[in-house]
This record gives structure tokens, sequence and C-alpha cells, in this order.
């Protein structure tokens, strides 16, 4: 007999169904080493905690080193509140292609410790700390058991196999060198 599965996910026999499928000690509460960008994102999801299969929501811890940034991403099934637990953060997000005026409009606001805001699903969205001296760490609530995350630069620069130098040139409207010296800086840092 093949498993049920639900959304990808196997579901449980639900005589099988224990209080380990909802929990994980996850340690939220202990700092994270950040990556070169100076930030870390430790995501609970349905892939962590089984029981949140079919539940929608996910949560995830994000570390900001001083001037570190979350970059520009995208969560293609959820929209994100965010929270500030310690330090300041400097975030925004675009809208999407609609016709003008409202055409790729950027929201943006400086968050202290205590203040919530929230990323509509799907449109490109940062989080920056701004202070040199000061870490920074927020709390993200996402409407679901498995948000994904595509990161900009990440995707287009540092796909395999690379998106041609000449469609990436265009599209950016920078010389061929360019693209390739970004594809360059990506691929190194996403395929070593």
């Amino acid at each position: 007999m093949h498993p049920v599965r639900v959304n990808g996910f196997v579901c449980k026999n639900p005589m099988e169904v224990n209080a380990d499928d909802f929990f994980k000690a996850a340690a939220l509460d202990k700092p994270r080493v950040t990556n070169k960008v100076g930030s870390n994102v430790t995501l609970i999801n349905v892939m962590q905690i089984a029981g949140l299969n079919t539940l929608g929501i996910s949560i995830a811890r994000i570390d900001y080193a001083p001037l570190g940034q979350n970059p520009p991403h995208t969560h293609p099934r959820a929209t994100e509140i965010l929270t500030v637990l310690e330090g300041t953060l400097y975030v925004g997000f675009v809208t999407s292609n609609l016709p003008a005026p409202a055409r790729n409009k950027f929201f943006s606001k400086v968050l202290n410790k205590g203040d919530v805001f929230v990323f509509p699903v799907g449109l490109i969205h940062f989080q920056f700390n701004p202070n040199p001296h000061q870490p920074a760490v927020a709390i993200a609530t996402l409407s679901s058991q498995n948000p994904g995350a595509i990161t900009i630069a990440n995707a287009v620069f540092g796909s395999d196999p690379p998106i041609s130098d000449d469609v990436l040139a265009k599209a950016f409207q920078v010389e061929k060198n360019t693209i390739d010296w970004l594809q360059a800086q990506f691929w190194e840092n996403n395929h070593n």
C-alpha cells in the first residue's frame, strides 16, 4: 500500500501520530552565525515538523550581522509577517508589474524592536540591518507550511546551467562582461 500524500508530504496514520510529530527542539532563542551577506535564516516548516502538513503556517528566526541583510527574495507560496525582536531593520517590498502608476511601487519602513511589517505573497522583499555596531534579530511567520524562497540574485546569476549572458545583458541593459563577472561571483558561492 502506498502512503497517502497531501501537498507532497506523507500523512501518517492517525493511530500512529504522537507529540513528536508536532515538536522540534529548534533553539530559536539562540543566536546563529551569519553568512556572506550577513544573515542567517532558520526556517521551521513541514520538513522539520511533520504535524505542520496542511496547516498553512511556518516560522523562521532571522539573524542579521551589523550591516547584514536578508537579500531581495520572494516566497512564491506565502505571505510573511516579520517581527523585530532586537535591533533595527530597514525593510521593503516592490509591487508586481501592475499598470501605471502602481507598477513596481516600492514600500519601505525602518522597524525597531517590537515593530511588525507584512510582505505580501510572491512579492520581492528584503531586510537590512543599518547598524554598523549591533546585530538584529527577527521572527518571521509565513502563511504556508512550505513557503519556498527564491533569492533573486542567486537564482538569476547562479543558476545551473547558467542563463545565457546574452539574455541577462539585454534584460539588465548592461555589457555581457558585467553579467559574466556577476555569474562568476554567484556560481562560485552556489556551487562549491
